[in-house]
């Protein structure tokens, strides 16, 4: 890990990459950007990143590019791993209950795949 770096981050399965690669290199480079600021930042601004309320220890990089809003869940895992799950292109004010749902889901894989191993 880079030592200006003060947390960690790893991708969960495939799904952020799937979503990462199919984004416009402005969009890759704007979501590389507010990465960035989650590894190194001791406070983040909320306007990148965000506690989802409702959800036990859920979170959502978000990232604007224009009028487009993108978000990338994800969680803590052992204070400064952070973990990213699903990423998707915001169309609505509220984030859609599915998508939540959907990295809710990614969430619980990722800590039972911890157990096993």
């Amino acid at each position: 890990m880079n030592e200006n770096y003060i947390r960690q981050t790893i991708v969960y399965g495939n799904y952020f990459w799937n979503f990462y690669n199919a984004q416009t290199k402005d969009v890759q480079g704007k979501i590389d950007w507010v990465i960035g600021l989650v590894r190194s930042l001791q406070i983040i601004p909320e306007k990148f990143f965000k506690h989802l309320e409702g959800t036990d220890g859920l979170y959502e990089m978000r990232i604007k590019v224009g009028s487009d809003n993108f978000r990338v869940f994800c969680c803590f895992d052992k204070g400064n791993l952070v973990i990213l799950f699903n990423g998707f292109q915001k169309k609505s004010d509220k984030t859609p209950r599915q998508e939540i749902e959907r990295a809710e889901k990614l969430k619980q894989q990722y800590y039972e795949s911890k157990k096993e191993k």
